[in-house]
C-alpha cells in the first residue's frame, strides 16, 4: 500500500481567480481585447464570471504582475502594448520549469532588480515614485492587520521594474513574480515576521529612489534579497 501512494501527488483545486485569470489570459492572447483597449470593469466582469469582485480584482492583478494589462485611471485595465504572444511563450516556458528550476529563477528575479532599482533611481518619474510609495503604504496597512500582504509586497517590484523603463525588464519582472507568490504560499516564506522585515527593507529602497541614488537603491534591494532568504528556500527543496 505504502508503495501505492508514493506514486500518488496531492491533487490541487484550483481557486476561483485562478480560473478566471485564465479565461482573461486566453482573450488576451487570442487577440479577442486588442492592446489598448479596456477589460470589462470588474462589477461586469464579477456578474458574468459568477464570482466576488475579490476574486476577480486578484485575477486581474495577476494579469498585470505578467505585464499583459495596465491599470490606467479613469480608463480601468487596459491590455498592454507589449508584444503579447512574444511574451505569453515566456510565460508558458516559465510555467514549465519544474521546482528544480525555481533557485535559478529567483537568482535572476535578484539580478534583474537590483539593476531595476539602479535605473528607477535615475529614471522614475515623480508620478511613479508617488505610485511607489503608494503601494507602499498599502503593504504596511496589509502587514499592519496580521497579513503578509504578498500582493502588495510584488507589486511594489513590479511598479519599480516599469520605473526603470527598461521594457525587457519589466516583462521578465513581472513573469517571475507569480511564481514567488507560490513559493510563499507553499513554503510560507513570508511567516515568522518576515513582512514586517521586507516592509522595512523595502523602506531603504524607496528613500533611495526618492533620493535618485542609484548605487543605495541598488544596494539596498541587494541587502533585501539576500535578507529575505527564498533563494536559499528554494534551494532545500
Amino acid at each position: 500500500m505504502s508503495a501505492v501512494l508514493e506514486r500518488l501527488q496531492v491533487i490541487e483545486v484550483e481557486r476561483p481567480e485562478d480560473l478566471a485569470f485564465r479565461q482573461l489570459r486566453r482573450l488576451i492572447v487570442d487577440g479577442v481585447v486588442q492592446p489598448g483597449e479596456a477589460l470589462p470593469s470588474e462589477r461586469h466582469l464579477a456578474e458574468r464570471f459568477g464570482l466576488s469582485r475579490i476574486h476577480v480584482r486578484e485575477a486581474l492583478q495577476r494579469l498585470e504582475f505578467y505585464g499583459l494589462v495596465r491599470t490606467r485611471p479613469q480608463s480601468g485595465t487596459v491590455v498592454s502594448s507589449t508584444d503579447i504572444r512574444a511574451l505569453d511563450g515566456l510565460f508558458e516556458n516559465i510555467l514549465a520549469f519544474d521546482r528544480d528550476d525555481l533557485a535559478a529563477l529567483l537568482e535572476t528575479r535578484a539580478a534583474l532588480e537590483i539593476q531595476a532599482a539602479r535605473l528607477a533611481a535615475a529614471r522614475a518619474t515623480d508620478e511613479e515614485i508617488a505610485n511607489l510609495r503608494a503601494t507602499m503604504d498599502a503593504f504596511r496597512a496589509e502587514v499592519r492587520a496580521g497579513n503578509t500582504g504578498i500582493e502588495h509586497d510584488l507589486m511594489f517590484h513590479r511598479k519599480l521594474a516599469e520605473a526603470s523603463r527598461n521594457r525587457v525588464m519589466r516583462s521578465l519582472v513581472g513573469l517571475l513574480a507569480p511564481d514567488i507568490i507560490k513559493l510563499a504560499n507553499t513554503d510560507r516564506t513570508c511567516a515568522d515576521g518576515r513582512s514586517a522585515a521586507a516592509l522595512a527593507e523595502h523602506e531603504a529602497i524607496m528613500r533611495a529612489i526618492e533620493a535618485r541614488d542609484g548605487d543605495a537603491a541598488a544596494k539596498a534591494m541587494a541587502e533585501h534579497f539576500a535578507a529575505g532568504t527564498p533563494i536559499n528556500v528554494a534551494a532545500r527543496q
